[in-house]
């Protein structure tokens, strides 16, 4: 193996006016308009409070009230609140509760249930509303959660709740029109679809390049309409028929889907059919690989060979506890394995389900899509201080704000900053994630990239007309022992620490139709060597413990190689992506205890390597 590595100042090589641009973002955010938001401290953090504090405004914190400010602003977000309850909560302590009538009985009942609602929003108790909404874990464990005795979405607490979630989506749409600035700014209209039966996350991100007049033609489509994902799709067909609307589902967090996220079957337990692979693929391009409650790239028990597999791994599922629960591991809940099983898939069937693009977002709940972990504010509103992190919970004693990190975000690479050309970029997968770090990383695959120059500082024009970038695909070269070369450039974020490595990660299926996976270090700060078994030392953790700061300066600035697969078997489907990854910096755990002069919370550990992945390219013989 060839290993070409420049360590050039920061952006030497992204000099020359380039065909696209790279934007961050955050597609996952919670305000008060959410149910679980409202209920665990975000009372005044709406989507306008979102996306003057993405802009780079001053925002007053919905819990503690103090001045808060994102560094730098984000080039787009989208508001995704709950489809469920939309509003409803903030509605009803609000005192205006748009419920149709439901004669005196029912007016009876919704009176008592808005009074010890409101009771308990103010005197804290509210996430003991919130826990008797969760599901109970599933009676028959491995079956279709959704047709579980405990599966069924649980009843409307508050009656028919429509009318005052048609207000609440009204309103955030006219604050998404508010704050859309093409060019600036972008906004995009969305909501969350939030299934979750018998406790197995299964929730998906809709999001929409559409302005307001198209999007008030429709409610949003949620798990209280449907907990399967199919019954999503086939509502974003017809209702694209129907508006015009265009819309892509993003799944999320799906380290904690209890094996049905990427499964090698249907929800239902049917044999995943090409018309099934294909609709997925239309609707769901790109999934969400890294956020607060979690990494989901792998899990070491997946990946024994990935010394960095065990990476945020969090493993509390959303359900009621009586007593705790145990976490019980699958493949069909990392993005990795998932591609390994989409691979397999089309080697029975023709189509690959699971040929998505990735992304990083954070998940937030309190109205602040905050990434960072020196300026971190918690999952919930009310774990948004060192003191009030060990208490969080959300009724789940074994959960901490400590458990958490701040990650991550979308990076995308679009010709302009534009709901069209975001989108456009999502659809064709041109994104990656990062765990908060805004690294610049580009990743082109193709078999002959002589038209570089020595200097590398033509890669975008020699990429795009030469080969395919992230999220594209190759097939079966014509010349005789050719093998993929890729060219990857990893930049460190302006403002900060610089880069340990870069890696590809390649699977791939044998002739039997078993997968496979291999991580191959490709380019590094200087200092090290790798050995004969492909293994690289690890960067020095320079970390002081007492401060939180870097004692010494390592790594590189940026990362440049061109890499050739070694391995490569023209016969063989496969995939490549790019792992990019940091000198180690300190969590939000140990800037915690530094300033609570504790020793480090057990709950997570004090020092991360934060890093980036990019989406897969893909070769198909």
């Amino acid at each position: 193996m060839t290993v070409s590595l420049l360590a050039l100042s920061s952006g030497g090589a992204l000099a020359q006016a380039e065909p696209t641009n790279l934007y961050w973002g955050d597609t996952h955010l919670h305000t008060s308009y959410s149910f679980d938001a409202f209920m665990n401290g975000n009372k005044s953090a709406d989507p306008d409070t979102a996306y003057r504090w993405a802009k780079g405004q001053p925002v007053i914190h919905p819990y503690n009230r103090a001045r808060v400010q994102l560094d730098r602003p984000l080039d787009f977000l989208v508001v995704a609140d709950h489809a469920e309850l939309m509003g409803v909560i903030r509605s009803i302590h609000l005192g205006d509760p748009e419920l149709p009538e439901m004669g005196w009985w029912g007016s009876l009942k919704r009176w008592f249930a808005i009074r010890t609602l409101n009771s308990k929003l103010e005197d804290g108790t509210a996430a003991e509303v919130f826990l008797n909404l969760l599901p109970s874990s599933a009676e028959n464990p491995g079956t279709d959660p959704v047709a579980d005795p405990n599966g069924p979405t649980p009843a409307r607490a508050f009656g028919d709740t429509n009318a005052m979630e048609k207000i609440a989506w009204d309103e955030i749409i006219d604050a998404a029109e508010r704050h859309n600035q093409p060019g600036k700014f972008t906004s995009f209209i969305g909501w969350e679809w939030s299934s979750i039966p018998t406790g197995a996350n299964l929730h998906r991100i809709v999001m929409s390049p559409n302005g307001g007049e198209t999007s008030k033609k429709y409610q949003p489509y949620g798990s209280d309409d449907s907990q399967y994902p199919q019954d999503l799709w086939a509502w974003l067909d017809e209702t694209s028929e129907k508006t015009g609307a265009e819309f892509i589902a993003i799944p999320h967090n799906s380290n904690i889907s209890k094996g049905y996220m990427f499964q090698d079957t249907t929800l239902k337990g049917a044999a995943i059919t090409p018309d099934y692979a294909r609709t997925r693929n239309h609707w769901e391009p790109v999934t969400e690989i890294t956020q607060i409650k979690g990494d989901s790239e792998t899990h070491p028990s997946l990946s024994p060979e990935d010394e960095f597999a065990d990476f945020e791994q969090y493993s509390f599922y959303i359900q009621k506890t009586d007593g705790g629960y145990e976490y019980t591991l699958s493949k069909a809940d990392f993005v990795r394995s998932a591609l390994k099983i989409g691979l397999e898939t089309e080697e029975k069937v023709g189509v690959n389900p699971y040929k998505f693009g990735v992304i990083g977002s954070t998940d937030s709940h309190s109205g602040l899509a905050s990434a960072d972990e020196n300026n971190f504010w918690g999952k919930m509103a009310r774990d948004s201080t060192p003191e009030t992190k060990r208490n969080f919970g959300i009724g789940r004693r074994t959960v901490t704000g400590w458990n958490m990190a701040a990650q991550g975000l979308a990076a995308v690479w679009a010709e302009d900053n534009n709901r069209d050309a975001i989108f456009a970029a999502f659809k064709r997968k041109e994104v990656y994630g990062t765990t908060g770090p805004r690294m610049k990383v580009r990743f082109f695959g193709g078999w002959d990239f002589s038209g570089l120059n020595d200097r590398l500082t033509n890669i975008a024009e020699v990429g795009y007309r030469d080969g395919v970038p992230m999220g594209g695909d190759l097939t079966r070269p014509t010349g005789a022992g050719s093998a993929p070369n890729f060219i990857i450039q990893a930049v460190k974020d302006p403002i900060g620490v610089n880069l340990d490595r870069v890696q590809v990660i390649k699977g791939w299926v044998d002739a039997d139709g078993q997968s496979h996976e291999r991580i191959y270090n490709v380019a590094w700060s200087e200092g090290r060597a790798m050995d004969a078994d492909g293994r690289l030392a690890a960067i020095a953790d320079t970390v002081d413990r007492a401060t939180g700061k870097l004692t010494s300066d390592g790594g590189a600035p940026e990362l440049v190689t061109v890499w050739r697969d070694p391995d490569f078997d023209t016969d063989q489907r496969a995939f490549y992506y790019v792992r990019v990854l940091q000198v180690p910096t300190a969590r939000h755990s140990l800037l915690d205890a530094v300033a609570l002069q504790m020793d480090p919370p057990e709950e997570g550990p004090a020092v991360q390597q934060e890093r980036a992945y990019t989406s897969p390219i893909w070769y198909t013989p």
